[in-house]
Protein backbone atom coordinates (compact mmCIF):
# COMPACT_ATOMS: atom_id res chain seq x y z
CA UNK A 1 0.00 0.00 0.00
CA UNK A 2 2.47 2.29 0.89
CA UNK A 3 4.48 1.41 -2.17
CA UNK A 4 1.49 2.13 -3.95
CA UNK A 5 1.52 5.95 -2.42
CA UNK A 6 4.59 6.20 -3.33
CA UNK A 7 3.83 5.53 -7.14
CA UNK A 8 1.03 7.54 -7.03
CA UNK A 9 3.07 11.04 -5.78
CA UNK A 10 5.42 10.07 -8.79
CA UNK A 11 2.67 10.12 -11.28
CA UNK A 12 1.40 13.54 -9.86
CA UNK A 13 4.40 15.28 -10.04
CA UNK A 14 4.73 14.15 -13.69
CA UNK A 15 8.03 16.08 -15.11
CA UNK A 16 8.65 17.82 -11.16
CA UNK A 17 9.74 14.41 -10.22
CA UNK A 18 12.09 13.92 -7.03
CA UNK A 19 15.21 14.25 -9.06
CA UNK A 20 17.10 15.55 -6.12
CA UNK A 21 16.48 11.79 -4.83
CA UNK A 22 17.80 10.34 -8.11
CA UNK A 23 15.33 8.93 -11.52
CA UNK A 24 15.27 5.93 -9.25
CA UNK A 25 14.14 6.96 -6.53
CA UNK A 26 10.97 5.27 -5.84
CA UNK A 27 12.83 1.90 -5.67
CA UNK A 28 14.98 2.42 -2.36
CA UNK A 29 14.40 -0.42 -0.42
CA UNK A 30 11.85 -1.92 -2.72
CA UNK A 31 11.72 -4.16 -5.17
CA UNK A 32 13.80 -3.37 -8.87
CA UNK A 33 11.61 -2.25 -11.62
CA UNK A 34 10.91 -5.70 -13.18
CA UNK A 35 8.15 -8.53 -12.84
CA UNK A 36 8.85 -10.76 -10.07
CA UNK A 37 6.46 -13.53 -11.40
CA UNK A 38 7.46 -15.41 -14.68
CA UNK A 39 4.99 -13.08 -16.80
CA UNK A 40 2.31 -14.90 -19.56
CA UNK A 41 2.07 -12.65 -22.74
CA UNK A 42 -1.15 -13.49 -24.24
CA UNK A 43 -2.56 -12.03 -28.03
CA UNK A 44 -6.32 -12.43 -28.33
CA UNK A 45 -6.80 -12.42 -32.15
CA UNK A 46 -10.75 -11.77 -31.34
CA UNK A 47 -12.47 -12.28 -34.82
CA UNK A 48 -9.61 -11.43 -37.19
CA UNK A 49 -6.72 -12.43 -39.68
CA UNK A 50 -6.89 -14.72 -42.25
CA UNK A 51 -5.36 -18.03 -42.68
CA UNK A 52 -2.64 -16.44 -44.70
CA UNK A 53 -2.22 -13.89 -42.58
CA UNK A 54 -2.49 -16.13 -39.26
CA UNK A 55 0.68 -18.31 -40.61
CA UNK A 56 2.42 -14.77 -41.56
CA UNK A 57 2.20 -13.33 -37.98
CA UNK A 58 3.22 -17.00 -35.97
CA UNK A 59 5.84 -16.59 -38.67
CA UNK A 60 7.21 -13.21 -37.18
CA UNK A 61 6.53 -14.30 -33.83
CA UNK A 62 8.90 -17.28 -34.29
CA UNK A 63 11.33 -15.17 -35.64
CA UNK A 64 11.89 -13.19 -31.92
CA UNK A 65 12.58 -16.81 -30.27
CA UNK A 66 10.17 -16.57 -27.36
CA UNK A 67 12.44 -17.99 -23.91
CA UNK A 68 9.80 -20.57 -22.30
CA UNK A 69 11.91 -19.60 -18.85
CA UNK A 70 11.32 -16.47 -19.25
CA UNK A 71 7.94 -16.16 -19.53
CA UNK A 72 4.77 -17.92 -21.63
CA UNK A 73 3.66 -17.18 -24.39
CA UNK A 74 0.09 -17.34 -26.06
CA UNK A 75 -1.58 -16.54 -28.77
CA UNK A 76 -5.73 -17.12 -28.69
CA UNK A 77 -7.09 -17.99 -32.11
CA UNK A 78 -10.53 -17.92 -33.83
CA UNK A 79 -11.80 -21.34 -33.79
CA UNK A 80 -11.10 -21.64 -37.43
CA UNK A 81 -6.99 -20.94 -37.09
CA UNK A 82 -6.54 -22.96 -34.26
CA UNK A 83 -5.65 -26.36 -36.22
CA UNK A 84 -3.17 -24.65 -38.88
CA UNK A 85 -1.50 -22.34 -35.34
CA UNK A 86 -1.44 -25.51 -33.50
CA UNK A 87 0.60 -26.89 -36.15
CA UNK A 88 2.58 -23.55 -37.13
CA UNK A 89 4.40 -23.56 -33.71
CA UNK A 90 5.01 -26.87 -32.82
CA UNK A 91 8.25 -27.06 -31.26
CA UNK A 92 8.50 -23.59 -30.26
CA UNK A 93 7.88 -21.98 -26.92
CA UNK A 94 4.66 -20.16 -28.78
CA UNK A 95 1.16 -21.81 -27.01
CA UNK A 96 -2.18 -21.45 -29.03
CA UNK A 97 -5.18 -20.83 -26.94
CA UNK A 98 -9.09 -20.47 -27.71
CA UNK A 99 -11.21 -17.49 -27.00
CA UNK A 100 -14.22 -18.95 -26.10
CA UNK A 101 -15.60 -22.32 -25.80
CA UNK A 102 -19.56 -23.93 -24.84
CA UNK A 103 -20.73 -24.43 -21.29
CA UNK A 104 -22.19 -27.06 -22.66
CA UNK A 105 -20.56 -30.68 -23.24
CA UNK A 106 -20.78 -32.36 -26.48
CA UNK A 107 -24.12 -32.90 -27.97
CA UNK A 108 -27.29 -31.25 -29.72
CA UNK A 109 -25.85 -27.68 -29.43
CA UNK A 110 -25.53 -26.33 -32.91
CA UNK A 111 -22.87 -24.03 -33.46
CA UNK A 112 -21.48 -25.00 -30.48
CA UNK A 113 -17.57 -26.12 -29.69
CA UNK A 114 -16.82 -28.03 -26.69
CA UNK A 115 -13.59 -27.91 -23.88
CA UNK A 116 -13.54 -31.42 -25.09
CA UNK A 117 -12.93 -30.97 -28.34
CA UNK A 118 -10.42 -28.44 -27.60
CA UNK A 119 -8.40 -30.67 -25.69
CA UNK A 120 -8.81 -33.23 -28.24
CA UNK A 121 -7.10 -30.89 -30.93
CA UNK A 122 -4.25 -30.31 -28.16
CA UNK A 123 -5.47 -26.71 -26.82
CA UNK A 124 -4.32 -25.94 -23.47
CA UNK A 125 -5.32 -22.30 -22.60
CA UNK A 126 -8.97 -21.02 -22.88
CA UNK A 127 -9.82 -17.25 -22.32
CA UNK A 128 -13.22 -17.16 -20.00
CA UNK A 129 -14.99 -13.66 -19.57
CA UNK A 130 -13.65 -11.23 -21.35
CA UNK A 131 -15.71 -8.29 -21.55
CA UNK A 132 -16.93 -8.96 -24.99
CA UNK A 133 -18.59 -12.11 -24.63
CA UNK A 134 -20.05 -10.80 -21.35
CA UNK A 135 -21.55 -7.00 -23.10
CA UNK A 136 -22.54 -8.51 -26.26
CA UNK A 137 -23.11 -12.13 -25.55
CA UNK A 138 -24.59 -11.49 -22.11
CA UNK A 139 -22.73 -13.95 -20.26
CA UNK A 140 -22.92 -13.73 -16.58
CA UNK A 141 -20.84 -14.29 -13.86
CA UNK A 142 -22.54 -17.30 -13.26
CA UNK A 143 -21.71 -18.47 -16.72
CA UNK A 144 -18.24 -17.84 -16.26
CA UNK A 145 -17.72 -19.79 -13.33
CA UNK A 146 -19.29 -22.81 -14.94
CA UNK A 147 -16.76 -22.14 -18.04
CA UNK A 148 -13.61 -21.77 -15.25
CA UNK A 149 -14.55 -25.23 -14.10
CA UNK A 150 -15.05 -26.93 -17.14
CA UNK A 151 -11.98 -25.39 -18.49
CA UNK A 152 -9.83 -26.75 -15.25
CA UNK A 153 -11.60 -30.37 -15.37
CA UNK A 154 -9.97 -30.92 -18.72
CA UNK A 155 -6.33 -29.92 -17.47
CA UNK A 156 -6.37 -26.27 -19.19
CA UNK A 157 -4.56 -22.86 -18.07
CA UNK A 158 -7.70 -20.71 -17.55
CA UNK A 159 -7.01 -17.05 -17.90
CA UNK A 160 -10.00 -15.20 -16.33
CA UNK A 161 -10.61 -11.77 -18.08
CA UNK A 162 -12.44 -9.04 -15.42
CA UNK A 163 -12.80 -5.56 -15.70
CA UNK A 164 -15.08 -2.37 -15.33
CA UNK A 165 -17.16 -0.31 -17.64
CA UNK A 166 -15.91 3.27 -17.80
CA UNK A 167 -19.54 4.51 -15.76
CA UNK A 168 -18.06 2.09 -13.26
CA UNK A 169 -15.26 3.58 -13.04
CA UNK A 170 -16.28 6.94 -12.84
CA UNK A 171 -18.60 5.64 -10.29
CA UNK A 172 -16.08 4.58 -7.85
CA UNK A 173 -16.94 1.05 -7.74
CA UNK A 174 -14.23 -0.48 -10.09
CA UNK A 175 -12.73 -2.91 -6.92
CA UNK A 176 -16.40 -3.47 -6.45
CA UNK A 177 -17.36 -4.41 -9.61
CA UNK A 178 -13.61 -7.08 -9.92
CA UNK A 179 -14.40 -8.51 -6.50
CA UNK A 180 -17.44 -9.59 -7.53
CA UNK A 181 -16.43 -11.76 -10.95
CA UNK A 182 -13.30 -12.46 -9.03
CA UNK A 183 -15.99 -13.97 -5.89
CA UNK A 184 -18.14 -15.47 -8.48
CA UNK A 185 -15.59 -17.87 -10.16
CA UNK A 186 -13.17 -18.75 -6.83
CA UNK A 187 -15.32 -21.44 -5.26
CA UNK A 188 -15.21 -23.55 -8.44
CA UNK A 189 -11.37 -23.02 -8.65
CA UNK A 190 -9.57 -25.95 -7.70
CA UNK A 191 -6.02 -25.79 -9.16
CA UNK A 192 -4.16 -21.76 -9.08
CA UNK A 193 -1.47 -22.98 -11.00
CA UNK A 194 -3.37 -23.02 -13.65
CA UNK A 195 -5.40 -19.93 -13.51
CA UNK A 196 -4.43 -16.50 -14.29
CA UNK A 197 -6.23 -13.49 -14.11
CA UNK A 198 -6.35 -10.54 -16.91
CA UNK A 199 -7.75 -7.21 -15.49
CA UNK A 200 -8.87 -4.97 -18.71
CA UNK A 201 -10.59 -1.92 -17.62
CA UNK A 202 -13.30 -2.23 -20.38
CA UNK A 203 -13.11 1.71 -21.64
CA UNK A 204 -9.15 1.29 -22.68
CA UNK A 205 -10.09 -1.98 -24.48
CA UNK A 206 -9.35 -1.00 -28.62
CA UNK A 207 -9.49 2.50 -27.68
CA UNK A 208 -6.30 3.73 -27.57
CA UNK A 209 -6.63 4.54 -24.15
CA UNK A 210 -4.80 2.71 -21.79
CA UNK A 211 -4.70 3.12 -18.32
CA UNK A 212 -1.52 4.75 -16.67
CA UNK A 213 0.99 2.71 -14.44
CA UNK A 214 -0.41 3.69 -11.69
CA UNK A 215 -4.30 2.99 -12.31
CA UNK A 216 -3.35 -0.35 -13.53
CA UNK A 217 -0.52 -1.22 -10.60
CA UNK A 218 -3.50 0.22 -8.19
CA UNK A 219 -6.01 -2.11 -9.36
CA UNK A 220 -4.23 -4.81 -10.00
CA UNK A 221 -2.48 -4.46 -6.14
CA UNK A 222 -6.44 -4.47 -4.91
CA UNK A 223 -7.27 -7.69 -7.17
CA UNK A 224 -3.75 -9.36 -5.20
CA UNK A 225 -5.38 -8.38 -2.01
CA UNK A 226 -9.00 -9.51 -3.05
CA UNK A 227 -7.70 -12.98 -3.62
CA UNK A 228 -5.31 -12.60 -0.40
CA UNK A 229 -8.51 -12.00 1.53
CA UNK A 230 -10.37 -15.02 0.38
CA UNK A 231 -8.03 -17.64 -0.93
CA UNK A 232 -4.43 -16.93 1.22
CA UNK A 233 -1.30 -14.91 1.07
CA UNK A 234 0.09 -17.44 -0.58
CA UNK A 235 -2.33 -18.08 -3.57
CA UNK A 236 -2.07 -14.70 -3.57
CA UNK A 237 2.02 -14.26 -4.08
CA UNK A 238 1.67 -16.68 -6.67
CA UNK A 239 -1.01 -15.88 -9.48
CA UNK A 240 -0.30 -13.97 -11.98
CA UNK A 241 -2.29 -10.82 -12.88
CA UNK A 242 -2.39 -9.55 -16.62
CA UNK A 243 -3.22 -5.97 -17.65
CA UNK A 244 -4.91 -5.21 -21.12
CA UNK A 245 -6.26 -2.33 -22.55
CA UNK A 246 -4.16 -0.74 -25.67
CA UNK A 247 -1.47 -2.30 -24.44
CA UNK A 248 1.43 -2.12 -27.43
CA UNK A 249 5.14 -1.44 -27.89
CA UNK A 250 5.68 1.56 -26.92
CA UNK A 251 3.42 1.73 -22.99
CA UNK A 252 4.60 -2.41 -22.39
CA UNK A 253 7.77 -1.65 -20.28
CA UNK A 254 6.09 1.43 -17.99
CA UNK A 255 3.44 -1.12 -17.42
CA UNK A 256 5.19 -4.52 -16.93
CA UNK A 257 7.54 -2.48 -14.20
CA UNK A 258 5.22 -1.63 -11.84
CA UNK A 259 4.97 -4.82 -8.94
CA UNK A 260 1.29 -6.12 -9.43
CA UNK A 261 2.26 -6.39 -13.11
CA UNK A 262 2.74 -10.37 -14.72
CA UNK A 263 2.16 -9.72 -18.31
CA UNK A 264 -0.65 -8.52 -20.78
CA UNK A 265 -3.57 -9.58 -22.57
CA UNK A 266 -2.70 -7.92 -25.94
CA UNK A 267 -6.06 -7.43 -28.95
CA UNK A 268 -5.10 -5.11 -31.93
CA UNK A 269 -1.20 -5.00 -31.09
CA UNK A 270 -1.34 -8.91 -31.44
CA UNK A 271 -2.01 -8.95 -35.41
CA UNK A 272 1.12 -7.08 -36.21
CA UNK A 273 5.03 -7.94 -35.83
CA UNK A 274 5.15 -5.34 -33.16
CA UNK A 275 3.98 -8.02 -30.45
CA UNK A 276 7.39 -9.38 -30.79
CA UNK A 277 8.22 -5.99 -28.91
CA UNK A 278 5.85 -6.75 -26.31
CA UNK A 279 6.86 -10.30 -25.79
CA UNK A 280 10.66 -9.12 -25.49
CA UNK A 281 9.62 -6.30 -23.09
CA UNK A 282 8.11 -8.40 -20.59
CA UNK A 283 11.17 -11.71 -20.69
CA UNK A 284 13.67 -8.98 -20.38
CA UNK A 285 11.73 -7.51 -17.58
CA UNK A 286 11.58 -10.53 -15.81
CA UNK A 287 15.12 -11.39 -16.16
CA UNK A 288 16.03 -8.60 -13.84
CA UNK A 289 14.08 -10.08 -10.66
Amino acid sequence: AKYNQLLRIEEELGALKCSYAGKDFRTVGLPAKSMVRKPIVGGNWKCMNTKALTIELLTAFKGCNPNGDLGETVIFAPFLHIPHALKEVAGTAINIGAENFSKTGEGAFTGEVSIGQLADIGVKYVLVGHSERRAIYGETDEDTAIKVKLGLEKGMHVMLAIGEQLSERQAGTTVDVCERQLKACFPVITDWSKVSIAYEPVWAIGTGVVATPMQAQDTHYQVRRIVAECCGDAVAKGVRILYGGSVNAKNCKALGEMPDIDGFLVGGASCKPEFTSIIGAAQELYSKK
